[in-house]
């Protein structure tokens, strides 16, 4: 590889590996319970375009030893991307490296661009999170061509692994396994349970994983029904409308899935709008953010699937070993929980985004 990293830098990863993917007080700030769970993209970027360099020191303080990091986010839809930007802007946002930051922007040809971006000007590293699975072959290819190693993160891409150097995100199909098996748990396999869907956006990993093992678990007992699975683009208007439409089909629903936490805000408010309680239905939710524990302690939401947003200090553990030429594993997952109602008052003062 290009930089040569220091014994200190070795004994760093292993500090950070010994620490795992689990919770630690240097993976992100704790966040205070917000009424609206978005941030600006203002708040990553510089508000006006889809690509800004971080740190207001870099000009003077960048050396030619300094790694150059790219990081490409999807976009800003939901508190859990935030915290998920503001993980890698604590980590890497440092005189350690020189770090540029592309908001996607939901659009994979902005994520594609600041990959041409990023191998043009040789960066050392590009982190990437990709909007879609499928159309990355030719734009890993120019990285692996570059000899720039590629850091897949969150969502996953189609292409051959060895177009990349490794993966690091959430067990996707576990997580929709987790939700079937806690409504089996809890609603039992006689009383027959109707149940809509609001999926995330079409061909994302989250969206494929959740559904195929929401569908592996729950398509084993009869007296469970699925009404409808439909795109809700993790958004939360969209979630909103999508709910309203439900409840304007179906007149008897027992179970709402919603495959991430922004889209059940916008279900809650539906049910709401409606004149009805949100705790009339068995709520299902993914990603864990602070918000949704207070919803849950409001008794709106039942559980809470965890996704953990707070992943720079692994990311950067891993590129590190990667820069020193060790191997590293293709694919790490991240620690994660599932969280019913029942415990939300006593966990929600842990939860960091």
């Amino acid at each position: 590889m290009k930089k040569k990293i220091s014994l200190l830098f070795l004994a760093i990863f292993i500090v950070g590996i010994m620490v795992g993917c689990g919770s630690n007080e240097s993976m992100s700030k704790k966040v205070e319970l917000r009424d609206e769970p978005v941030k600006s993209s203002s708040d990553y970027g510089n508000g006006t375009g889809n690509i800004s360099s971080g740190g207001t020191n870099k000009d003077n303080n960048t050396t030619s030893d300094t790694l150059k990091v790219g990081f490409i986010q999807t976009a800003n839809e939901s508190g859990w991307r935030a915290a998920h930007t503001q993980s890698m802007k604590d980590t890497f946002d440092t005189d350690e490296y020189t770090y540029t930051f592309v908001d996607g922007q939901g659009d994979q040809a902005v994520q594609i661009a600041g990959m041409e971006r990023f191998i043009k000007e040789a960066y050392d590293v590009i982190i990437l999170d990709p909007i879609v699975e499928e159309g990355w072959d030719d734009i890993l290819k120019k990285a692996q061509n570059a000899d720039i190693p590629v850091i897949v993160v969150d969502r996953m891409v189609s292409s051959d692994s060895s177009l990349y150097s490794c993966w690091i995100g959430s067990d996707f199909e576990k997580e929709g396994k987790d939700a079937a098996q806690w409504l089996v748990d809890n609603k039992g396999t006689t009383e027959a349970q109707n149940i809509v869907i609001l999926e995330g956006t079409k061909g994302a990993s989250a969206q494929l994983g959740r559904t195929s093992g929401f569908d592996a678990v729950i398509s084993q007992y009869d007296n469970y029904t699925v009404l409808a699975s439909e795109d809700g683009d993790f958004d939360k208007a969209k979630g909103k409308e999508l709910m309203k439409n439900y409840m304007g089909r179906f007149d008897k629903i027992d179970v709402i899935v919603t495959q991430n936490d922004n889209m059940a805000y916008g279900v809650i408010e539906a049910i709401n709008e409606a004149g009805k309680k949100p705790s009339d239905y068995t709520i299902i939710s993914f990603d864990g953010e602070a918000n949704a524990f207070k919803e849950m302690i409001n008794g709106n939401i039942a559980v809470d699937i965890e996704c953990n947003p707070l992943q720079g200090p692994t990311i950067e553990a891993v590129m590190k070993k990667l820069l020193a030429g060790e191997t590293v594993e293709k694919k790490l997952y991240m620690e994660e929980g599932v969280y019913p109602a029942s415990v939300a008052a006593q966990e929600v003062a842990n939860r960091k985004y």
